[in-house]
């Protein structure tokens, strides 16, 4: 297990960016999402891998993306927090195609037992260019995580609905409570 690498995961649209956002600001070191990095990347070469074009093709980039950041990240002193995981995308690729990839993957990749969950939150979730899903399907994909992470040994910290900066001082709380 690797101790420093911490997951934030959870609803779309729920404030994870936001919260990244701040605990880079504070001086840590952040992962973005493999998805939105590979919506970039598949459209700027015209590619299939998207979510709404070839789901699994995005899925199965998504799983190697997270595991490289895994291995990249490996070893690093102090936190290093994920927008999404590994977890993230091999439970969808999963729930879609039947796979079995789920518990091989995340047995061999793990990250900080203590993770953080991001709840539906309809007053602050939008759309975008990249995020074309309604709020129906993110609480679904939430629903989801909630089971898939502890049925996987993790524990699950649900966040608070409030500000970036609360949220980061919440995460880093409960990192250093645990710890001691």
């Amino acid at each position: 297990m690797n101790e420093g690498l911490v997951v934030i995961s959870g609803c779309s649209g729920g404030g994870k960016s936001s919260l990244l956002a701040e605990l880079k600001a504070r001086g840590h070191r952040v992962v973005e999402e493999p998805g939105r990095r590979i919506i970039a990347e598949e459209t700027a070469n015209r590619g299939n891998a998207l979510p709404w074009r070839d789901l699994a093709a995005f899925l199965r980039r998504a799983i190697a993306m997270a595991i490289a950041d895994h291995a990249a990240a490996a070893g690093s002193a102090g936190w290093t927090f994920f927008d999404r995981g590994l977890v993230d995308a091999a439970s969808a690729l999963q729930e879609l195609t039947g796979e079995q990839v789920l518990h091989p993957l995340c047995t061999a990749h793990r990250y900080h037992r203590q993770m953080f969950m991001v709840p539906p939150w309809a007053e602050i979730y939008v759309t975008d260019t990249d995020r074309r899903h309604g709020f129906e399907p993110a609480v679904a994909e939430y629903q989801r995580l909630a089971t898939t992470y502890p049925a996987l040994s993790y524990d699950v910290v649900l966040l608070p609905k409030t500000s970036s900066v609360a949220r980061a001082d919440f995460v880093l709380s409960a990192l250093a409570e645990r710890d001691h």
